[in-house]
């Protein structure tokens, strides 16, 4: 039974309401705003420990809402799950060098266990290439063994400089797969099949953003790997955020462990291995991407209350009456499967209708003594802030249609957004000009050489990388001249500046 309420009016005054996110930043001052948002929404909280965050309830629900869908489509693709140790001999990461170099400004190192020094320092878990392969090379012995699709969902450390709640943390949350192959072929098929299968997958259809795909240019490429893939999204501030990654590490840790196998030929031969990662930072997309002046507004697939209904009465005798028409229909939505619930705090119905707002659920329903009278709700979305009453026995019918509207009105209009900030250009001067413009800021494709060296100094000067090489290019030429140095070009790359 609900606690009793005092009589309150059903809608706050406008300046009361003004009240509730006076501290909320203009999005203009999007880090601010970003922050405030983590705060107000109670996703997290800072930690002691510089860079940490503690991970609030609701937060957590959204980073469990990300690993049932990635999860799901993991498994479906044939992989498996386990658990790998988080502490690694720190000699593991030397047996690559690439890896150990790319890693080492990141490494948080054990050298004392309780009054002893060690042997041999550990390294924190920064990432598992290293761990996965020294197991391998027990684990495989033929080529009936493999292939080898495991998948470890674990926290990793990573001592980070600058600091962000879930972009960019000491610590977060992922999961890591990684997988070793009987051919080049084969490892290659399983990362774009990641790629594109899971993650992209799961990022457009069930977070609502919508996703550039391409291959990273050698110097953004992951430490150790041959090829690295990857998704691309651009945020609110026309920044653009790595959504997640593929790697074909081809046979560099293969080497680097001796992971060996007798082919059917008879012939001994190394093999070819993968990792991929999606992260805690596709919580800081969701804001990020859809959050709006109000707070964040999430797409329905992953919310964790799709539909919250606000009790509204001013009298003992009232309450009675709602308390029962609320009680029914919470009944009739956790029936069909609708995450819903009701609130009954102690606050005005103008402080809650902003506080669920503020918390991004899709759709609020109101009920009160005349809403019953006339055999209607009043809902209220909050993609568009809509609000309107409904018929009470068609409620049900017209969540549903409304929920799949949302979901695809929000992927729409971030669409349309990065659209609206996705430029070209010819040479060195128009790419300056693009970056120029905070306000306008966005990706901008372009001709590129190859060079590693205008690719540096496009970064030194603009503060702008290559986030990918897409797959899918905006041009129909096959070539061009480069940016920097107007030499012939093959490359069609994105720039951008990023998280």
């Amino acid at each position: 039974m609900a606690k009793k309420q005092t009589a309150q009016p059903q809608n706050l005054p406008s300046e009361d309401e003004a009240k509730f996110v006076e501290d909320l930043a203009d999005k203009d001052d999007f880090s601010a705003w970003y922050h405030d948002i983590v705060r107000k929404a109670e996703l997290a909280d800072d930690s002691p420990v510089r860079g940490c965050m503690v991970i609030r309830p609701y937060g957590y629900a959204l980073w469990e809402a990300v690993q049932r869908g990635l999860d799901m489509r993991i498994k479906a693709t044939g992989h498996e799950n386990l658990y790998m140790p988080l502490f690694i001999p720190m000699s593991f990461f030397e047996r690559e060098a690439e890896h150990v170099e790319g890693f080492a400004p990141e490494l948080a190192v054990v050298t004392v266990g309780g009054n002893e020094k060690l042997t041999e320092p550990l390294a924190v878990r920064p990432t598992s290439e290293a761990i996965f392969g020294h197991f391998y090379a027990k684990w495989v012995q033929s080529y009936r063994d493999l292939p080898l699709l495991y998948n470890q969902w674990a926290n990793v450390v990573r001592w980070e400089k600058r600091t962000r709640p879930f972009l960019r943390t000491s610590e977060f949350l992922w999961q890591e797969g990684h997988t070793a192959h009987r051919t080049e072929e084969d490892a290659e098929q399983e990362t774009l099949k990641i790629l594109h299968e899971v993650y992209a997958d799961f990022v457009e259809k069930e977070l609502a953003i919508p996703l550039l795909r391409g291959q990273k240019s050698d110097s953004e490429r992951f430490a150790g790997a041959l090829r690295t893939y990857c998704i691309e999204a651009m945020m609110g501030d026309g920044k653009a955020l790595q959504a997640g990654t593929s790697h074909n590490l081809g046979q560099n840790f293969a080497k680097a462990f001796n992971i060996q196998f007798l082919d059917e030929d008879g012939q001994r031969k190394l093999v070819w291995t993968t990792s991929w990662g999606a992260s805690s930072r596709l919580i800081g997309a969701l804001i990020m991407t859809h959050g709006d002046q109000y707070g964040l507004r999430l797409p329905p697939k992953v919310a964790p209350i799709q539909v919250v209904v606000v009790p509204i009465w001013r009298k003992e005798a009232e309450r009675v009456i709602v308390q029962e028409a609320v009680d029914s229909l919470l009944q009739e939505l956790t029936a069909a499967g609708v995450r819903a619930k009701s609130d009954w705090r102690e606050q005005t119905p103008g402080y809650k209708f902003n506080d669920w707002e503020m918390r991004g659920v899709p759709i609020r329903l109101e009920i009160g003594p005349k809403d019953i009278e006339k055999n209607q709700v009043i809902m209220a979305r909050r993609d568009n802030r809509a609000k309107a009453g409904i018929a009470r026995e068609t409620v049900l019918s017209e969540l549903n249609r409304t929920l799949e509207e949302i979901q695809q009105n929000l992927f729409n209009q971030a669409l349309d957004f990065r659209k609206s900030r996705t430029y070209q250009a010819a040479n060195f001067t128009e790419l300056s000009e693009k970056f120029a413009d905070r306000e306008k800021l966005g990706f901008v494709e372009t001709w590129w050489c190859g060079s590693a060296d205008c690719e540096a100094e496009i970064k030194a000067k603009l503060q702008a990388t290559i986030r990918c090489l897409p797959f899918e290019k905006s041009v129909k030429a096959k070539s061009g001249t480069c940016v920097y140095c107007g030499k012939p070009a093959d490359k069609w790359a994105i720039f951008a500046k990023a998280y």
